[in-house]
């Protein structure tokens, strides 16, 4: 009997001293590339917690296009003795970068309204894998100002023509049953404070020239003029508004993708601007309007647009001193990101060192050919992964998924186009996939903390082939611990045997799978034999002397 009660004992020591781990994702198959996690109302994966690497010691999160979903294993760093590999990455923390905003995604009506729609628990799946500490730990989130596409209608705040002082200014029916109540509860359960923006896709129907909210087409008049005022009145209105509900604006951006309204026929909602106009907008109307109504402290970007107009656009707007004063930013989309290099984005920070530059918006499945929505696409994950390291590598601050949750479908979109989503609901059977974009987001969003930064590594690549096909970052982050996390891609067809080195640390020696990213972390402290050590040899002694007792 003794046995026993000391067996007990130390099975409720161990559980009381070890770390929180992760449950496993339950695989679902759709005959694709790869396969999806499915959560029920029962049940839905989570992410081990345990990633304080001890010194001597790297932690790897390891995910696959065949196997794995942030499969958690621990080794020892080895001494930097040959140059063998076929990549090695070089780790040089005093070449340090720019400061890392964070990750996150968008409330839209549509991804709002599919989350309502599914039974309490599920929603509470969502909103811990996106938010919460078991989850990918996002702290960014980008609400449209009013309908996008990915809406059901198309409305704006005030359809009262010729309300110049937006007396009947009032946030939608969306706002208050949908987007609201889902971002406070994504606040509650979120372990990071969440940053919230707003975009919007355009004015009121009687602003603009064509007397329609789609369409290309700008304001009537010119910047300064009373169209102008009253559609700068309308972002301060929306910031007022939202804060009545407790929710706080962090952040605006000036238009969202300014260049869509140069096309006379586009399907929803826009409103042209050019470089110029933003500019002189900027100066003469919404940043005086923002000041006067105390929001000076919100982040205002400009473009949110392609990066391919860039540097140009940002030269033409901070080169003016007045316009600049109000600006704090740079958002980009990734929309073509692989027709124009990411060099555009390094000239832009070259130029303009003191304005943060942030990935605004991004989907798979918006091609006139695509599928929408591909249940198991380890390549469209691949593609984020691929694009997030090479904007950080070339100075973005952080990198905004566009919806959280779409439907079977893609949608809903009151214009049919539908895209994909890191996470797509299953109305009809209650349940949610998480696909592989949802976990290459996680390789980055969960480990790289807000106000991480960016570190410098040089590689060198001895593969035979492939070569392009590694991308790699690495970060330090913003304790006091030493830690860094390096992440990296393998988008070949094979595996690969990689090294990872800082001086006076020591080494990560490894083989990667074939189509893998991992994310390795370590610290560069030295050993406390009183504290950390000690711990994992007496928590290693427990399970031996409990295993021992168990089997006695």
């Amino acid at each position: 009997m003794i046995f026993r009660e000391v067996q007990l004992v130390l099975f409720t020591i161990l559980l009381c001293t070890d770390q929180v781990h992760g449950t496993d994702c339950k695989k679902k198959d759709f005959s694709e590339s790869s396969f999806v996690c499915e959560c029920t109302a029962n049940y839905c994966d989570d992410i081990d917690q345990d990633f304080d690497a001890l010194p001597g010691q790297y932690i790897a999160y390891t995910s696959t296009k065949d196997e794995l979903r942030l499969n958690r294993t621990t080794s020892k760093l080895v001494p930097d003795t040959d140059e063998s590999g076929d990549l090695r990455l070089t780790i040089n923390r005093t070449a340090r970068y720019q400061k890392v905003l964070g990750f996150g995604g968008a409330f839209t009506d549509s991804a709002t309204i599919n989350i309502m729609k599914l039974s309490e628990s599920v929603q509470e799946h969502v909103l811990n894998s996106y938010f919460s500490k078991n989850g990918i730990e996002y702290n960014m989130g980008r609400i449209p100002m009013a309908s996008c596409d990915f809406s059901t209608r198309n409305y704006s705040y005030d359809d009262v023509p010729g309300d110049f002082n937006l007396t009947n200014f009032a946030l939608a029916m969306e706002d208050l049953t949908y987007k609201i109540p889902i971002i406070k509860r994504a606040e509650a359960v979120a372990s990071r404070p969440i940053k919230l923006f707003g975009s919007p896709w355009g004015p009121p129907f009687w602003m603009k020239t064509n007397q329609d909210m789609t369409g290309g087409a700008p304001l009537y008049g010119e910047p300064g003029g009373k169209y102008y005022k009253t559609w700068a009145l309308y972002f301060a209105r929306f910031i007022e508004e939202y804060a009545k509900k407790d929710v706080t604006i962090w952040g605006l951006t000036g238009e969202n993708e300014p260049t869509a309204g140069e096309v006379e026929r586009y399907l929803w909602q826009c409103l042209y601007f050019n470089a110029s106009m933003q500019r002189d907008f900027i100066k003469l109307d919404l940043g005086p309007q923002l000041a006067k109504s105390g929001f000076s402290d919100v982040k205002l970007m400009i473009l949110d647009d392609q990066r391919f107009l860039l540097p140009g656009w940002a030269e033409t707007v901070l080169s003016d001193e007045e316009a600049a004063q109000y600006v704090s930013g740079i958002a980009v989309h990734w929309y073509y990101d692989d027709l124009f290099p990411a060099s555009v984005l390094t000239q832009t920070h070259e130029l303009f060192p003191d304005y943060f530059m942030l990935g605004t918006e991004a989907c798979e499945g918006y091609l006139p050919l695509d599928r929408a929505v591909i249940l198991g696409s380890w390549e469209r994950g691949e593609a984020y992964s691929k694009d997030i390291i090479e904007d950080m590598n070339n100075f973005v601050a952080g990198w905004v998924d566009w919806n959280l949750v779409l439907d079977m479908e893609g949608g809903p979109n009151w214009v049919s186009n539908f895209v994909d989503a890191p996470i797509i609901a299953d109305l009809e059977n209650d349940v949610i996939y998480k696909q592989p974009m949802f976990y290459h987001l996680a390789h980055l969003s969960k480990f790289v903390e807000p106000d991480s930064v960016r570190i410098g590594v040089t590689t060198k690549c001895t593969a035979t082939s492939g070569c392009n096909k590694f991308d790699s970052i690495a970060f330090e982050l913003p304790d006091e611990s030493g830690r860094v996390a390096v992440v990296v891609s393998n988008r070949n067809n094979k595996q690969a045997d990689i090294k990872i080195c800082e001086t006076e640390v020591g080494c990560i020696r490894t083989t990667v799978a074939s189509r893998s990213i991992q994310t390795f972390i370590y610290t560069n402290k030295p050993a406390d034999s009183t504290s950390t050590l000690s711990f994992s040899y007496f928590t290693t002694f427990l399970g031996l002397l409990m295993s021992i007792f168990w089997n006695s």
